[in-house]
């Protein structure tokens, strides 16, 4: 009676996201590490808890066998405990996700059962199994995280991460003179806070490792590596984009990471480039990307007419905002797109009969209205 419940909860792409949300709103401490990090975790072990329930049957009931997957489940429930170790993230906070998700999910399946026609007590039969199955997977999950809290304590690097989220999050005990002495910083000096878009821990381990010998202080904060430095690295692994703040003091340096964030965050919302770069040169990108809706309500406005399904009006959308990013220009536009000058007027007349948009305006602000839009629309599935 449950397998056809099974089988369109493991086809609900969007259950994951659900959980994933119904986390991060119990558990503040969740909800500042990227969501992507979130999601891999949750999507591994539903799809395990899901396994659970479709064992052959062997005359063991699923609380008797709770190994199954190859022991996948369990595995992958300590190393979330241990990944939200290295990332700060307390036990509390953690377990506030976890049962978070748990209550939705169960709230979804029983919903979902009712709906279908299965019987209460068959619904009633596989709750109790599934919550010994995440009773033992919180087991799992809170001894893989005092098993890395441990080993962390042991090392140095806990101490500079903790003293970098001090000195970088609001709300926590400040740094004294000897923690950060401890750590190599001095209250006189200046340092430029660099912030990587490397969320999973061990990549952020070993590119720490790599960049202890240039100096300076780095660490996990709010999932992502970071750190303090008197002089940025001459060489970073290119293949990560790594936004570097302006030299400040020590007070200054949460404002720094503030900064870095936000500027990271505008870099993968508009595409901005890889590698090392000044976070002041992506001022742009983190004022747009800081807010979503009003570029949301102003496609809608400008370009109402336009389907995001239609394959013709994508091309029309595209070539404007290439028109925009090349100065406006016919024949660098061309050139971008390998076309015609003819045919890139053609496509911008074509758009202009159907849009608001006022793409000949060479003003500043009324640019910059249309390529917002432009790039929003585009953004769209």
């Amino acid at each position: 009676m449950l397998a056809p419940l099974l089988a369109a909860l493991s086809g609900d792409e969007g259950l994951v996201d659900e959980l994933v949300a119904a986390a991060r709103d119990a558990s503040p401490e969740i909800a500042r590490l990227p969501v992507e990090e979130s999601r891999r975790h949750v999507a591994l072990l539903f799809a395990a808890g899901l396994a659970a329930f479709r064992r052959p049957a062997d005359g063991l009931p699923p609380a008797d066998g709770l190994s199954f997957a190859d022991g996948l489940s369990f595995a992958e429930a300590e190393k979330l405990g241990a990944d939200r170790a290295a990332q700060g993230v307390p036990i509390a906070g953690l377990l506030r996700g976890v049962q978070a998700a748990r209550t939705r999910l169960l709230e979804i399946a029983v919903a979902r059962g009712r709906a279908a026609g299965v019987a209460d007590e068959v619904l009633l039969s596989a709750a109790l199994d599934f919550d010994r199955y995440v009773s033992a997977l919180e087991r799992h999950v809170v001894d893989g995280h005092h098993a890395a809290e441990r080993t962390l304590a042991r090392g140095r690097r806990d101490q500079r991460g903790a003293i970098l989220r001090a000195l970088l999050l609001p709300g926590g005990p400040p740094a004294s003179a000897e923690d950060l002495a401890a750590v190599g910083l001095r209250e006189h000096m200046v340092y430029r806070c660099m912030v990587f878009d490397v969320t999973d821990p061990g990549r952020a381990e070993a590119l720490e490792a790599r960049l202890a010998a240039c100096g300076g202080v780095f660490g996990t904060v709010e999932g992502r590596l970071a750190g303090l430095v008197a002089r940025t690295p001459a060489r970073v692994d290119p293949a990560v984009l790594v936004v570097a703040g302006p030299p400040l003091p020590l007070p200054r340096a949460a404002a720094g990471y503030r900064l870095c964030v936000a500027a990271l965050a505008g870099a993968a919302r508009f595409g901005g480039p890889g590698g090392r770069v000044a976070a002041l040169d992506l001022a742009g990108e983190a004022a747009l990307a800081a807010q979503p809706e009003l570029a949301g309500l102003l496609a809608d406005e400008l370009l109402a007419a336009l389907d995001p399904g239609d394959a013709f009006h994508r091309e029309l959308a595209a070539t404007a905002l290439s028109y925009l990013d090349h100065g406006q220009r016919l024949d660098r536009t061309a050139a971008a797109l390998h076309v015609h000058p003819n045919t890139v007027r053609y496509r911008l007349r074509a758009l202009q009969e159907r849009t608001a948009l006022p793409l000949d305006d060479e003003t500043v602000l009324a640019t910059l209205r249309s390529w917002w839009a432009l790039r929003a629309w585009l953004d769209r599935p």
